[in-house]
């Protein structure tokens, strides 16, 4: 018999997740991956194997989370065979202060989170839906939760603090950081050429962010209190002068939970082109808005990759991840372009995902990012424990 180890990804309507065997030596072998789509609308789910090909693709009754998650582990079941699962792993967004590394998900740890909730309103509730779920359908099965923030917290003070009064930075209204399951994935797949040196890493998605990274830890990043700061997003703005928060609020007034929608749903490169959220619909667009979207959104990286070049003291080495970084090659021609008077010289791939010239001051890749992966290797580390 062998065991298993289940991660998963939960977003507002899909939940993705990878399955993967533990070898004889504890090392993780995928067997397959998939997504369950339209959740809370038309369930469909999709699954395939580690070479791609299609084990699943089927309409799922609608349900709550309870209905699709024991629908998705007997699937699991079904599939492992005479194998077993031994534990599921979480992405949790937000871990706050106090958890900053992968816990076990007990109903004490999932209270505390779930106070978090107002730090992440887009994606908290959605990360512990499925906890809550698994625990009622398999009340013995272990759950581990792993954190996007929990990478940062290597990040010097100087670099989380806010300049407001101390009894609330005391408190925890500090800079925390996101998407560190990702970044601590390419901080561990780093060309020898860079590992040691000065790393500004992207990770280009419908969210999106920066962090600075010194010989593979991180020193800064451009999100902070919440996913909402940064770069130009999806649907989010990015950093935003609070004065215009008082603005909407006392001048147009709109209500707290209306700047809300606003900020987090409705700004970003949809709010920009009043067309798409979708990076590949405006880069197939000849819209004039379209344009200066994503113009908004190339000027923001080169901009905020050069107060992070500040934070490190220079720049060795750029690297391009997640959705938009890997696959939008003209996204990242005009960002190595503002990036040129830092030593930035693109050339064709050299293999190994190198995209610098050889005579290049910053050297950029791409390199394919596997958050999954991530949660799964800490799943199995905390069971193991």
């Amino acid at each position: 018999m062998t065991d298993a180890v289940l991660a998963l990804n939960a977003g507002s309507s899909s939940i993705k997740f990878a399955l993967y065997e533990v070898d004889a030596g504890d090392a993780l072998v995928a067997v397959a991956t998939g997504e369950l789509e339209g959740v809370g609308t038309a369930p469909h789910f999709m699954a395939e194997d580690a070479a791609g090909k299609s084990l699943d693709d089927a309409r799922w009754p609608d349900g709550d989370h309870e209905a699709l998650l024991g629908g998705l582990l007997n699937w699991v079941d079904g599939h492992l065979g005479a194998d077993r699962l031994i534990a599921v792993g979480h992405r949790i967004v937000h871990g706050g202060s106090d958890f900053t590394a992968p816990t076990r998900l007990t109903e004490a740890v999932v209270v505390a989170l779930d106070k978090l909730a107002p730090l992440a309103p887009l994606h908290q509730p959605h990360s512990l839906a499925p906890v809550r779920a698994i625990a009622l359908a398999r009340p013995g099965l272990p759950q581990v939760g792993c954190f996007d923030t929990a990478f940062h917290h290597t990040m010097p003070a100087v670099a989380t603090r806010f300049a407001i009064p101390r009894d609330l930075t005391e408190a925890g209204v500090r800079r925390y950081g996101f998407h560190g399951l990702s970044y601590e994935y390419i901080a561990s797949h780093l060309p020898p050429e860079i590992a040691d040196g000065r790393v500004v890493v992207a990770h280009l998605g419908n969210g999106a962010s920066l962090c600075a990274m010194r010989a593979g830890v991180s020193v800064d990043t451009t999100m902070g209190f919440t996913a909402l700061d940064g770069l130009v997003m999806g649907t989010r703005c990015g950093t935003l002068d609070v004065g215009v928060v008082l603005y909407l609020l006392q001048q147009k007034s709109m209500s707290a939970h209306e700047v809300e929608t606003l900020l987090y749903k409705q700004s970003g490169l949809l709010g920009l082109s009043g067309l798409s959220s979708d990076m590949r619909t405006l880069v197939a667009s000849a819209d004039v808005h379209a344009k200066e979207a994503i113009e908004s959104f190339v000027f923001r990286i080169a901009r905020e990759t050069a107060a992070l070049a500040a934070s490190m003291g220079g720049l060795d080495g750029f690297v391009f991840t997640a959705g938009i970084g890997e696959h939008a090659p003209e996204i990242r021609a005009q960002v190595c372009e503002r990036l040129g008077w830092l030593g930035v010289v693109p050339g064709e791939d050299r293999g190994h995902g190198c995209i610098s010239t050889a005579g290049s001051k910053v050297a950029v890749y791409v390199i394919p990012t596997d958050e999954q992966l991530m949660i799964a290797l800490h799943t199995l580390a905390v069971v193991r424990a």
